[in-house]
C-alpha cells in the first residue's frame, strides 16, 4: 500500500478500522430507531415493555442468537476475499462508505422499482447511474434531450440482457412504425432520414443507426404530442400492433421480407452471459458469431470483415460487443477500432448497436476522468505507471463515449456488496421502447428525465430491486468521487501492483530457468496478470495441465480444510486453441516449448490466473510485499511439484 489516503476505506485485512465501523452503524442504526419512534410519536409502543420477561420472548431471543453463532461458526469457512492473500477471482474487500450506506439502509427496505416504495433511494439510484455515465464519457446533464441513463442490476449478466433487449426494440422499430403509418395513411418526416418514412423500404429501415432510430422515435412522439386525443389512441394502437415485441419474431419477418433474424456479434472471449442471454430473449445462439482475437484482444479486422459479409448478404446485425477487461484475462478490447468498424458499416446501410461489456473494466474509467469529468491526457494518466495504459487502451478508454451503452459492475472493481452491477445507456430517450405500464404501480409517462425514471421498474427486467444497493453505490461516489484524483487512486494501486508483479515474474522466472519456462502468454492490459509455466524439456500439453493442476491444488479454497492451512489463494483459467487463434496459438506453445497437439488431442492450456484486486498488495508501511511472498511460494510448490521427475513432468 502506497496511498495512506486509502487507510480509511476499508475495513482493512487484519480489521483495522473497526472501531469506526462499528461505531458508525451503532449510530445510524440508534438512528433508525428514532426515526421509527417519530413517525407518529403519539402511538403508543405495540410491543409491551414486559414483553422481553416472557418466556416465549426468551426462548425465541435464546434460539436467535444459538442460529445466529451457528452462522458466525460457519461464516468463518467463508472464502478471505479481503486478504491480500487472496489472488483468485474478481472480488476484494468491500468500501466502508458502501458497506456502511447498504447496513444502513436495509433496515428501511426501499424497493426502487417505483419512486411511491423509495422516494430516497430511487433518486439516488438515478443520480449513480449519472455518475456512472459521467465516469465512462457519456453526457450527464439531465436537462440535456440526448442525456445518458444509467441504473443498477444484480449484476452485469441482466445489464447485458438488458442491452441486447434495448437494441431489439430499437432496431426493429422503424420498420413497425412505417406498417403502422401505412395503414393510418399518414407518412413522418424525419430530418436523421433521407427521405419520409414511407419512402424507405424495410432494409432500410430495419438497418437505420440508432441515432438514426431515435430522432426517428423522438419525431413520433411529437406527432403523438401533436395529435388529438382520438388521434393519439389510434396511432399508438397501431403502432403497438405491429411491434415485434407484439407479433413475435416468426410474424414479424414474415410481414417484413426484406428482413431477417439479426446476428450478435462478440469477442470470442466474451462472457458466457451472452449464449445465456440469446437462449433467453429467443434470438437463438446460432445467431451469436464469435469474432477471433488477437492476443486475447478482439481482431478489429476480422470483425469489419463479417460485418461486410452481413452487407453483402443482406443480414442485419442486431449488435457488435466489446469487452473491456475480458473475465479471464483482464485484456482491453480496441473500442476504437470496433467504434470505426460499427460507424463504416453504418455509413454502408448496416447500421448496429454497439454494446461495450466494462463489468470488470468499467471503473479503471476513473483513471482517465479530470475532475470536471473530462478526458485526461494519456501522459497525465501515465504518471506512477511504468507502461499503463499502451497507446491501444487509451485510445479504447477514451471511445467509451461512443458506444450505445455499457455494463459496468459496481460489485466488482467498484468494491460494493454483492449484487450491484449496472447498465448504462448513452441516450435515455432509446428507453422509452421498453416502457411496460401497470396501472396499479406506474403513472402516466413525463417528458421530465429525473420524474420519467421514478418510474424505473417500466423500463428494466426486475420488478422488485433493492434500495439499499443504489444507496451503496451513490454515497461511495458522493465520498470518492470518479476521478483520478479520488477514487481512481484505488485501481491506481492494482494496476500499479500488476506492473510490479509482471517484472517480478521475469526473475522468477530466471530463477527457476533450471526446472521450468515461465512466461506471460500475453501482456496484461490492467491488474489481471496470467503466468504460464511448464517443465523444462516437457513437451506433452497434457502433463503441462496436470503440473498446472497440481499447483493449483495447492491454491484453491478447499471445502472443509481450515483456509489457515493455505498460504495464498490462486487461480486458474483455460487458453483454448480456438479463442487464441493458431498464430497466437503456436506462439505460446513456442513459448512454452510444447508440441503442437496432433489428430483427436486435447489442446487446451491451463495458466495460473492472477486478479491483483486488492489495494493492500504493495504495503510498505508494514514491510510486507505479498506479491513477493507469493512467488516465493508458488516456487516452493513448483520445486516440490518437480522434484525427482527430471526435466520433464
Amino acid at each position: 500500500m502506497t496511498d495512506p489516503a486509502l487507510y480509511p476505506c476499508f475495513l482493512g485485512p487484519y480489521g483495522e478500522n473497526n472501531e469506526l465501523l462499528e461505531r458508525l452503524v451503532i449510530e445510524f442504526l440508534r438512528d433508525h430507531v428514532y426515526w421509527r419512534r417519530n413517525v407518529h410519536p403519539e402511538d403508543p409502543p405495540v410491543i409491551p415493555t414486559h414483553a422481553a420477561l416472557m418466556p416465549e420472548y426468551q426462548a425465541f431471543s435464546a434460539d436467535l442468537r444459538r442460529e445466529l453463532h451457528s452462522l458466525s461458526a460457519a461464516l468463518k469457512r467463508s472464502v478471505p476475499f479481503h486478504s491480500p492473500r487472496y489472488l483468485g477471482h474478481m472480488v476484494s474487500d468491500l468500501l466502508l462508505p458502501g458497506l456502511l450506506a447498504q447496513i444502513v439502509t436495509l433496515p428501511y427496505n426501499p424497493n426502487n422499482v417505483v419512486g411511491e416504495a423509495s422516494p430516497v433511494t430511487l433518486d439516488m439510484e438515478i443520480s449513480a447511474g449519472l455518475q456512472l455515465a459521467r465516469m465512462l464519457g457519456y453526457r450527464a446533464d439531465e436537462n440535456r434531450p440526448d442525456c445518458a441513463f444509467g441504473y443498477l442490476t444484480s449484476g452485469g449478466t441482466t445489464a447485458n440482457y438488458q442491452a441486447l433487449r434495448q437494441a431489439q426494440a430499437l432496431k426493429w422499430f422503424a420498420p413497425a412504425l412505417a406498417s403502422a403509418l401505412r395503414k393510418l395513411g399518414e407518412d413522418l418526416p424525419c430530418r436523421a432520414l433521407p427521405d419520409a418514412i414511407g419512402q424507405l423500404d424495410d432494409w432500410a429501415l430495419g438497418n437505420l443507426a440508432p441515432s438514426a432510430a431515435i430522432d426517428l422515435l423522438t419525431a413520433w412522439r411529437l406527432r403523438l404530442r401533436q395529435a388529438t386525443p382520438t388521434e393519439r389512441t389510434a396511432w399508438q394502437d397501431a403502432l403497438h400492433s405491429e411491434r415485434f415485441e407484439t407479433l413475435g419474431a416468426t410474424t414479424f419477418f414474415q410481414r417484413h421480407p426484406q428482413l431477417a433474424e439479426a446476428v450478435v456479434l462478440v469477442p470470442v472471449t466474451a462472457h458466457y452471459s451472452w449464449p445465456k442471454a440469446m437462449k433467453l430473449l429467443g434470438l437463438g445462439t446460432a445467431n451469436l458469431i464469435a469474432i477471433p482475437e488477437k492476443g486475447m484482444r478482439l481482431d478489429a479486422a476480422a470483425l469489419q470483415e463479417r460485418l461486410d459479409t452481413c452487407l453483402r448478404s443482406k443480414r442485419p446485425v442486431l449488435m457488435s460487443v466489446a469487452v473491456l477487461g475480458t473475465t479471464e484475462f483482464g485484456t482491453i478490447d480496441p473500442v476504437h477500432r470496433v467504434v470505426a468498424a460499427r460507424d463504416a458499416a453504418a455509413s454502408h446501410g448496416l447500421g448496429h448497436w454497439l454494446h461495450v461489456d466494462a463489468a470488470w473494466g468499467g471503473y479503471l474509467a476513473t483513471l482517465f476522468r479530470a475532475a470536471d469529468g473530462s478526458l485526461l491526457p494519456r501522459a497525465k494518466v501515465a504518471e506512477g505507471f511504468s507502461q499503463f495504459p499502451s497507446d491501444e487502451v487509451y485510445e479504447a478508454f477514451a471511445a467509451l463515449s461512443e458506444a450505445d451503452s455499457i455494463t459496468v459492475d459496481p460489485h466488482k472493481l467498484g468494491y460494493l456488496p454483492y449484487g450491484a452491477g449496472a447498465f448504462v445507456c448513452r441516450d435515455h430517450r432509446a428507453m422509452e421502447l421498453l416502457a411496460e405500464d401497470a396501472d396499479y404501480v406506474f403513472g402516466a409517462s413525463s417528458d421530465q428525465y429525473r420524474k420519467r425514471f421514478r418510474n424505473l421498474g417500466r423500463y428494466i427486467l426486475e420488478g422488485s430491486k433493492s434500495g439499499a444497493a443504489a444507496a451503496a453505490v451513490y454515497v461511495t461516489h458522493k465520498v470518492l468521487p470518479l476521478d483520478r484524483d479520488h477514487f481512481g487512486r484505488i485501481p491506481k494501486q492494482t494496476v500499479r501492483a500488476a506492473e510490479v508483479f509482471e517484472q517480478a515474474i521475469q526473475l522468477f522466472a530466471e530463477r527457476l530457468a533450471d526446472i521450468a519456462t515461465v512466461c506471460l502468454p500475453f501482456a496484461p492490459d490492467s491488474n489481471l496478470v496470467c503466468i504460464a509455466i511448464n517443465a523444462r524439456g516437457n513437451r506433452d500439453i497434457a502433463a503441462m495441465r496436470a503440473l498446472i493442476e497440481s499447483l493449483y491444488d495447492q491454491l484453491r479454497v478447499a471445502p472443509g480444510q481450515p483456509i489457515q492451512q493455505r498460504a495464498f489463494f490462486g487461480s486458474i483459467t483455460t487458453l483454448k486453441p480456438s479463442a487464441l487463434g493458431a498464430i497466437d496459438y503456436q506462439r505460446v506453445l513456442d513459448l512454452l516449448g510444447l508440441d503442437l497437439p496432433t489428430g483427436e488431442e486435447d489442446g487446451r492450456l491451463l495458466i495460473l490466473r492472477h486478479t491483483l484486486m486488492n489495494p493492500f498488495l504493495r504495503d510498505d508501511s508494514g514491510g510486507t510485499d505479498y506479491l513477493a511472498l507469493y512467488l516465493e511460494h508458488l516456487e516452493g510448490l513448483l520445486r516440490a511439484a518437480l522434484k525427482g521427475s527430471g526435466v520433464g513432468w
